[in-house]
């Protein structure tokens, strides 16, 4: 099938020529107006936390994404300075529509306010610099702006700046391996030729998704780079095998699209069922990294079934320099080392590999990480003066909403109240707490009462969820409350606890729907029982390395943030590519391999010519998807190091230890195992 669409779009080369090129122009259209679309938003759709914000939207108009805190510091002010101080933020605040002052308080020589809106995040955001001009106007320079507008008007830039810089590094370094692996030759530009053309189309479908869909921050960076690091590796598969079946009396193209381009149509697949599965995550945050990220694969196989043909018919040939690259060349010293000596290989592997997984202990996830952003940053200035002080979780409160049933009520209960927001205050992880009899503590109605909490630690540390459990489980069941009272907690650490519950329930399910959709198509593509399944134990330990090395270099903050927590998103992020990219590298070898048995090599021999004709490819093809990566790691944003420093780690050693020594070996060990299929009668007999 991919034959006869090669042999089409060859035929109708202008016409698939010219879509191929208006679908990147509009991606590049798309990419460029992307930014306005993302946001940081945790809220889980079901959750006590998203009814909370819903609460206060409705009653208090108050949007809790959009919403500022600003720190003044004075020296040595009296009370009429002090306020005027606070007369001249409220005239600065005016510049933003719908907003109000909800809280403000001087102490230790600083003023400390929220400002809420009506806002959502993308809306605030573009207030932010206005904000701060109107600061400096009504005499208070110096005062700091942060909460997520503000955190995010600052971040894009520096996004962006990364992303321009991660590409860059990447294409030079791509660049450079590829003239490493296919010479001077103009096939050196297919994979990139390629890869432009799937990104900017990926991001033109991701414009028009982000329409419709929640889009986070962090798409254009993990797209771009990840997506550059898999269309190469893919067209990369592709040019070598059409350079291999030069000498083939058979149709060159037809040959090339029936072995490598079926494999990495099949890799694509894999790749895309392994995404797919996010999308069933109840979680906006994490369905739309898996929506986005779904995008690279499908493309890259439409790719690879129309665009690519034209680029080998013309560009594919071999370089006339003498210079023809290595990638022809077989590195046979991990193979020889695994056939020989099978038993050794396999258990020396396989304890290092366990040794290195005790790491895993210390991890600790987080739902984000508001203190790994750079620190030149004036959001981030204004958090590292408030940790200082109090603790960062006074720019990330909790914020308790009930619901008496009755309008004017709140005015019966006020007495309740106080000795119910008295009890909390006597909690050590809490620093203050804000409550009152009028607005913005009460609604318009008297029905809702509104509490801020202001806790002493980040969103994601165990203190902070500790405290969420505590509010829930402790304080309001025995708040003394009238029984028909309805309370809400909501704000980014309730939403950060439900983010992880969410997580907790529906991880284990999306892990098992990627296993049983990959062994599917393994079983399909092996023809194997135990190929397929010792493929996924592989891929397991590939992520399981990757997850240890992880917790390991963020626990010491080698060359990186250090944190004591790995973000959430992160984790199950880097488990569905990981998966498909190692599952990639296993289909290419064991498809050589099983084509070499099919034509009559015994079991050795099948493994020592697969291993020989895709081994050094693989190789290739990690280290320029790590090239890629680089952009992620030399960012300046915790969970983008952690993603990039992921995948760089579980790829190289997928592609050295798990394929070079492990499969090789195992495969040995198993002998004609390998090629057992339930309904044959028998094993077969392999030469």
């Amino acid at each position: 099938m991919l034959a006869r669409c090669a042999k089409l779009s060859l035929k109708a080369q202008n016409l698939v020529i010219a879509i191929w090129i208006a679908l990147s122009a509009a991606g590049v259209f798309g990419g460029v107006q992307l930014d306005k679309y993302l946001t940081t938003s945790l809220e889980i759709p079901g959750s006590n936390s998203a009814a909370a914000s819903k609460v206060l939207q409705e009653r208090f108009s108050e949007n809790p994404e959009g919403s500022f805190t600003v720190l003044y510091r004075y020296k040595q002010a009296t009370p009429e300075q002090i306020l005027e101080f606070k007369a001249s933020l409220a005239r600065a605040v005016e510049v933003i529509p719908s907003s109000e002052i909800t809280q403000e308080k001087a102490f230790a020589g600083t003023l400390y306010a929220t400002i809420g809106t009506s806002l959502d995040l993308n809306q605030a955001s573009q207030y932010t610099e206005d904000f701060r001009a109107a600061l400096k106007l009504n005499s208070l320079d110096g005062a700091l702006v942060t909460g997520p507008p503000a955190i995010k008007s600052d971040v894009v830039p520096i996004l962006a700046s990364d992303l321009q810089r991660g590409q860059l590094i990447a294409i030079a370094l791509a660049l450079m391996l590829l003239i490493v692996a296919l010479g001077f030759s103009w096939a050196v530009l297919i994979p990139l030729i390629f890869a432009f053309t799937t990104i900017t189309t990926s991001l033109g479908i991701i414009y028009l998704l982000a329409q419709k869909f929640l889009m986070v921050l962090y798409v254009p960076n993990i797209v771009e780079l990840i997506g550059l690091g898999l269309a190469i590796d893919y067209s990369l598969i592709m040019v070598h095998r059409y350079r291999h079946n030069k000498d083939l009396t058979v149709d060159r193209m037809e040959k090339t699209m029936q072995t490598a381009g079926h494999t990495a149509v099949i890799s694509g697949l894999t790749v895309a069922f392994g995404l797919a599965t996010l999308i069933f995550v109840p979680i906006p945050f994490v369905r739309s990294l898996g929506l986005a990220c779904l995008v690279v694969p499908l493309v890259s196989i439409a790719a690879a079934a129309t665009l690519q043909p034209f680029l080998l018919k013309y560009l594919g040939g071999d370089s006339p320099k003498r210079f023809k690259g290595y990638l022809g060349n077989n590195f046979n010293f991990l193979t020889n080392i695994a056939i020989s000596k099978p038993k050794a290989t396999f258990a020396f592997t396989i304890t290092a590999i366990a040794i290195s997984f005790s790491s895993l202990l210390w991890l600790q996830v987080t739902p984000s990480s508001l203190s790994a952003i750079p620190s030149h940053l004036e959001s981030a200035q204004a958090l590292n003066s408030v940790t200082s002080k109090v603790g960062v979780g006074v720019i990330t409160p909790h914020e308790m909403v009930i619901d008496l049933g009755e309008e004017l009520k709140a005015q019966e209960i006020s007495d309740l109240r106080f000795e119910f927001v008295k009890k909390i205050a006597d909690n050590p992880e809490v620093f203050t707490v804000a409550s009152g009899d009028k607005w913005p503590y009460v609604d318009s109605s008297g029905r809702f009462i509104r509490i801020y909490i202001f806790g002493q630690h980040d969103l994601g540390a165990d203190e902070t969820v500790g405290l969420v459990q505590q509010l829930r489980n402790e304080y309001i069941p025995n708040s003394g409350f009238p029984p028909n009272a309805l309370f809400y907690l909501g704000g980014a650490p309730a939403q950060g606890v439900d983010l992880l519950n969410a997580l907790s329930d529906s991880f284990p399910l999306v892990v098992l729907l990627i296993l049983v959709l990959t062994f599917i198509v393994l079983m399909r593509t092996f023809r194997s029982v135990v190929l397929s399944a010792k493929a996924i134990i592989l891929d397991l330990i590939s992520i399981g390395v990757s997850f240890s090395a992880l917790v390991l270099i963020f626990k010491l903050g080698v060359g990186t943030y250090q944190t004591e927590q790995i973000e959430a998103w992160v984790m199950i992020l880097l488990f569905a590519i990981l998966f498909g990219l190692s599952m990639d590298y296993e289909i290419f070898i064991v498809s050589r391999i099983r084509e070499a048995r099919d034509q009559g090599a015994s079991n050795e021999e099948a493994i020592r010519q697969g291993m020989q004709t895709s081994g050094t490819v693989v190789i290739a093809a990690a280290l320029i998807f790590i090239s890629a990566v680089t952009g992620l790691i030399t960012g300046h944003f915790a969970g983008l190091q952690q993603l990039g420093i992921g995948l760089a780690v579980g790829v190289i050693v997928d592609a050295t230890i798990v394929r070079g020594l492990l499969l090789p070996s195992a495969m040995v060990l198993l002998g004609k195992w390998n090629w057992w299929m339930p309904g044959n009668g028998k094993t077969p007999t392999i030469k």
